[in-house]
C-alpha cells in the first residue's frame, strides 16, 4: 500500500476518533503509518503496536519486534538477538501484541489506552497539536526506541502532505 493510499483508508477511522476523543487525527495517523510501515505489518488489524501484557485471553499475537534498553537483562517472551548500540541495547524479539476484528477498532482501542493510561496524561492534555502531542508520548515512554519523538514528527509532515483537501 502507498502512503496516498494509507491515507485515503484509513483518515475516516482517525477523523473519527479525533471526533470523539480531541485526538488529532494527523497524529493517530502518523503514528499508525509509522507502526505498520504504511499499512504493510497490520498484523490482526494492529495498528499501533499496543502490547498484550497478558498473552493469555486469545486476543493477542506475537510478532517480532524492535525494543531499545539501557542493559542487557531485560526479559521478554522470545528474544532473538541482542546488539550493543553505542550505550544502548537493540533487542530483536518476539512479544505478545493486541489483535482486533478491524482496524476501526484499533483506532478507538488506542485512544481509550492512551486516554487511561496516567502515564501519557502529559499528552492528552495537547492531544489536539500532533507535534506535541506525540512529542509527549515518546518523552513518556511509548516507544523504546531513542529517536521516535523525531520520527514521528517527520510522519506528522508526511501524513500533512497526503490528506485530503
Amino acid at each position: 500500500m502507498t502512503p496516498e493510499q494509507f491515507v485515503k483508508i484509513f483518515y475516516p477511522h482517525a477523523k473519527k476518533v479525533q471526533d470523539k476523543t480531541g485526538i488529532s487525527a494527523v497524529a493517530l495517523l502518523a503514528q499508525s503509518a509509522h507502526e505498520t510501515g504504511w499499512g504493510a505489518k497490520a498484523v490482526g488489524n494492529m495498528m499501533f503496536g499496543v502490547k498484550d501484557t497478558d498473552g493469555i485471553n486469545g486476543n493477542e499475537q506475537l510478532i517480532t519486534t524492535t525494543e531499545y534498553h539501557n542493559t542487557a537483562k531485560v526479559k521478554y517472551p522470545v528474544i532473538i538477538k541482542i546488539v550493543q548500540v553505542g550505550k544502548r541495547f537493540k533487542y530483536t524479539i518476539k512479544d505478545w501484541f493486541r489483535k482486533y476484528d478491524s482496524a476501526e477498532q484499533s483506532f478507538y482501542d488506542h485512544a481509550e489506552f492512551l486516554r487511561t493510561n496516567k502515564r501519557y496524561s502529559a499528552a492528552w492534555a495537547v492531544r489536539n497539536s500532533p507535534k506535541e502531542f506525540l512529542k509527549r508520548l515518546a518523552i513518556a515512554g511509548y516507544a523504546t526506541d531513542p529517536q521516535y519523538a523525531i520520527l514521528m514528527n517527520q510522519m506528522v509532515d508526511s501524513v500533512n502532505k497526503r490528506l485530503p483537501k
